[in-house]
């Protein structure tokens, strides 16, 4: 039986510290994975205003982001009273879990939307929430639940960098592209900005020109207006599985007509 991605170099772009499990669950399904990482996590100290505020309270809440977020923010909450946790995505939950820490919510879509639907979240006026995430980003939860009567303070753990991928995997970055049938899978508009920033315009047209892989219509139509002509595939998060089943449905094509 061949495997449902047999034949596709897959471009994976994810930081090199978060692309081990996509990776091997591409390779699972037959895929050829060349990996190029477009961006590095860098640590943020706490800074003294929001670390005295955070140990003033007892929190209601703790958001967290991303497995980064858990991963660089930890240690910080050490010392503070958090009644309960939320985890944006399974790779959250389990960074969470993997310290000992129960995940309270957790919602079927990997998004802030999908955090704000939950009904948990349906009414926090006068609760204490803290959103433990990177620098810049979406504003969403916060603005949300401010507006629901919420104290929320923002505690941002870490900042992504450009990264400096290897001569040789910019070389087999290019020998992909040359390829019919590569795919990039690229998780956030920022990591598509960082990997056209990379690739540099000799390469461009080549790079966007692939096909591409994406977590929501949100990143599909930031790589429109940057020219993407290949053909994008949306996944509706941007977990691993949920990336690589929207790849796998799509290549088994629509259905033959009755």
């Amino acid at each position: 039986m061949t495997a449902p991605l047999a034949g596709i170099t897959l471009v994976v772009t994810r930081p090199a510290a978060q692309a081990g499990r996509f990776i091997e669950l591409a390779n699972s399904l037959g895929a050829r994975c060349v990996a190029f990482p477009t961006l590095e996590i860098e640590p943020l100290a706490v800074d003294p205003a929001s670390r005295a505020r955070l140990r003033s309270h007892d929190w209601d809440w703790a958001i967290f982001t991303s497995s980064n977020a858990v991963d660089h923010g930890w240690a910080a909450l050490a010392g503070t009273t958090v009644a309960r946790c939320a985890a944006v995505g399974r790779a959250t939950a389990r960074a969470l879990e993997a310290r000992g820490r129960a995940v309270d919510a957790r919602p079927d879509t990997a998004n802030s939307e999908g955090m704000l639907a939950l009904p948990e979240f349906g009414d926090v006026a006068g609760q204490r929430v803290l959103l433990v995430k990177g620098s810049g980003g979406r504003d969403l939860m916060q603005r949300e639940f401010t507006a629901r009567g919420a104290e929320v303070l923002e505690l941002a753990v870490y900042r992504r960098q450009l990264a400096a991928p290897a001569p040789s995997a910019h070389e087999q970055l290019r020998s992909a592209l040359r390829v019919p049938g590569t795919w990039i899978a690229a998780t956030s508009a920022e990591v598509l900005e960082a990997l056209i920033q990379l690739v540099g315009d000799e390469w461009h047209e080549f790079l966007a020109g692939s096909a591409l892989l994406v977590p929501g219509e949100r990143v599909a139509a930031a790589a429109r207006r940057v020219g993407w002509r290949g053909p994008i595939v949306t996944a509706p998060t941007a977990e691993d599985a949920a990336m690589l089943e929207a790849l796998r449905e799509h290549l088994k094509g629509p259905p033959p007509t009755p």
